[in-house]
């Protein structure tokens, strides 16, 4: 036997091999360094406005605490944010700020869920400011996948959606009716890009925040998509985050009111746009994006009349429907705002001016009509069908989303076709001089002067 070779029942020798692994076993078996003086874990905070929600508040709250302690890798500050409450939240909310010591309660004196975001996320030392709904309505689930973005620069802002493909949503058809028409006109008038403005569960790096807080106007349901709509026009990034999402049974939100805001709030942005009172100054850090050469103020301006040519539809409609059936009134109606949105657009949106092919404009713009007209007249048929008795409100409701849709189309063809600056130039462009055969004349101008 060679003397290299182990004898039996002997260890064999330890090669280099051996003592390198050992030695680093030995070594991640040693506590870990502390962090450098100075270094900490990043802050994020979670605001959760609430009105007259003793019922649920302390709930809610443990089930939202106990997630985060166990499977959320960051610091983290719950900050309920009492808004004028007249039951005894308030008193919930300090039992809850003593009990559990990552949670806060702030008061305010005046109602509003934008106020109350408005004064934590501009009071905030946290590195990402967010909110989410008290009923936790959105699965928790996605928190992690909404900050992350955001933490790693990747990102400005960002929404939970429940429009995303991805997502997982229960709610019934009322809700997601408005849900989905009301998203469709923001994308439609006012050129959003972003899927679901209207879910309770928001985020966005805090000092990018702060810069924006000072240009949004509305404190209550519209401020959030007020603050989207500006992030947007300031070159900002947006992420989206499929969640899984179940209707509260228990909400009390006015809607014809909170319809009435968001309307009276898309005017109030898309006049600023107009005005270039949008683009904000924003930290250096952050990077901004830019449209394509003449998007923007054509973007802005049409927003502007589509918004108003819609208030003008609604008014229209609902007047002509005491007067005639539904299917003439929305044709009238449609057909009045349909050639004044075409002239508004040739005049401020494309910058077309003088009476020449007004009324040819008027006959391609009409093509739009046309689409609007058989996408309304489809939607006043199913309407009848789904349900026979419905209101003049709910025939209005489904029109908006129909015009809303063609919209899109309106702006596309008077981009691309009716106003297209290339077919003006070729237009405007002066012909040369033809002889009577009706032949382009290339004599030079030494044979001209001798004819």
């Amino acid at each position: 036997m060679s003397n290299s070779t182990a004898l039996a029942g002997q260890p064999a020798p330890r090669t280099q091999a051996d003592a390198q692994a050992e030695t680093q076993a030995r070594a991640e078996q040693q506590p870990q360094p502390l962090p450098q003086p100075g270094a900490r874990a990043r802050l994020v905070e979670i605001v959760v406005p609430v009105y007259n929600e003793e019922h649920i508040l302390a709930l809610s709250v443990r089930r939202l605490h106990a997630y985060l302690a166990e499977s959320f890798p960051l610091r983290f500050r719950i900050t309920i944010a009492d808004n004028a409450s007249t039951d005894a939240t308030w008193q919930v909310a300090r039992a809850l700020e003593a009990e559990l010591p990552e949670v806060r309660a702030v008061h305010l004196d005046q109602k509003g869920r934008g106020r109350a975001l408005r004064q934590v996320w501009g009071a905030s030392d946290a590195d990402v400011v967010s909110y989410m709904d008290v009923d936790l309505s959105t699965g928790l689930e996605a928190f992690l996948p909404l900050v992350a973005p955001l933490l790693s620069g990747h990102s400005d802002l960002a929404i939970g959606s429940r429009l995303h493909r991805g997502s997982a949503v229960v709610r019934g058809p009322k809700r997601e009716f408005i849900s989905r028409t009301y998203n469709l006109m923001l994308r439609t008038t006012m050129a959003a890009r972003f899927s679901d403005a209207q879910c309770g569960f928001k985020a966005g790096r805090t000092e990018v925040v702060q810069a924006l807080l000072g240009s949004v106007e509305d404190q209550t349901w519209f401020f959030d998509t007020e603050l989207l709509l500006l992030a947007e026009r300031s070159g900002l990034r947006i992420h989206e985050v499929p969640v899984d999402w179940v209707d509260d049974p228990d909400s009390r939100v006015d809607i014809v009111r909170t319809v009435k805001d968001d309307l009276k709030g898309m005017w109030r942005v898309a006049r600023r746009t107009v005005s270039g009172a949008t683009r904000l100054p924003l930290p250096p850090r952050v990077q901004q994006t830019e449209l394509p050469s003449g998007m923007r103020r054509q973007l802005s301006s049409f927003a502007v009349i589509g918004v108003a040519s819609t208030l003008a539809y609604l008014a229209l409609y609902l007047i002509l429907r005491q007067l005639a059936p539904a299917v003439l009134a929305n044709a009238a109606a449609l057909f009045v705002t349909a050639v004044a949105n075409t002239a508004a657009n040739r005049r401020f949106t494309f910058g077309v001016t003088g009476s020449r092919d007004a009324l040819k404009h008027q006959v391609e713009g009409g093509i739009a009509f046309v689409i609007g007209l058989v996408l309304s007249t489809v939607t006043l048929a199913v309407t009848d069908a789904v349900a026979p008795h419905a209101s003049h409100l709910a025939e209005l409701g489904a029109l908006v989303g129909a015009n809303a849709l063609s919209t899109v189309v309106r702006f596309l063809l008077m981009r691309v076709w009716v106003f297209n600056p290339g077919r003006q130039a070729r237009r405007n462009a002066p012909q040369p001089p033809t002889t009577g055969q009706g032949t382009t004349d290339l004599a030079t101008p030494q044979e001209l002067s001798h004819r």
